[in-house]
């Protein structure tokens, strides 16, 4: 399980095809410092496994699933990436409980500068929409984020300038794809309820 608090931006060093998947190697001096094989970290919000960690970088293989349902698959060496280890049971929960399971993609639609901070545009998926609300918490690429507003094409979220230096989302542009992982929470209740509501989902 994952916070959604990037603890540093990295970078793809290497991508190596495979059949059906795809090997990586991601550059990442925090990350990798008590890193070991199994372990689980955070790439762009999409959880991997540690295969191997050789100094400063650590290996992981991305099953097609996961090329084919998140971004991973755009990303090319020397593409940055959000990363974020495992959270520890005594850390404090500092974003919501994200588990690095893409729920789909969005695309970046617009930016809004304004003086402190900047208002970023993102398109929903009509499966995911029902799933977002106003002052809700979702994690694109991997960040909390409070939604500040949501309608039938996305939704908007409003970036602090800590969040714009130290994530992806500081360089991204309209056009550009985001992973989008909605709470959990929510999708839990939906089916129990739906279980017992005429006509709901189950």
């Amino acid at each position: 399980m994952f916070t959604g608090i990037v603890e540093e931006l990295g970078e793809i060093a290497a991508i190596e095809p495979l059949e059906d998947a795809a090997r990586m190697s991601i550059l990442g001096k925090v990350v990798t410092a008590d890193a070991g094989h199994g372990d689980s970290i955070a790439v762009n919000g999409v959880c991997l496994t540690v295969v191997d960690v050789q100094g400063e970088v650590f290996t992981a293989d991305v099953m097609k699933e996961t090329l084919d349902r998140s971004s991973l698959g755009a990303l090319k060496p020397g593409s940055p990436v959000n990363l974020e280890r495992a959270v520890r049971a005594d850390q404090r929960l500092g974003g919501h409980i994200v588990q690095g399971h893409v729920d789909g993609t969005g695309v970046l639609l617009s930016r809004e500068p304004a003086e402190h901070w900047e208002v970023v545009r993102i398109s929903l998926p009509d499966a995911l929409n029902r799933y977002v609300v106003e002052k809700g918490s979702i994690a694109v690429d991997g960040i909390s984020l409070t939604v500040m507003s949501v309608d039938g094409e996305g939704f908007a979220v409003s970036l602090i300038p800590t969040t714009l230096q130290l994530t992806t989302l500081g360089a991204k542009r309209p056009g550009d794809p985001v992973n989008l992982e909605v709470d959990v929470i929510a999708k839990h209740v939906e089916k129990l309820v739906g279980a017992y509501v005429p006509g709901g989902r189950s």
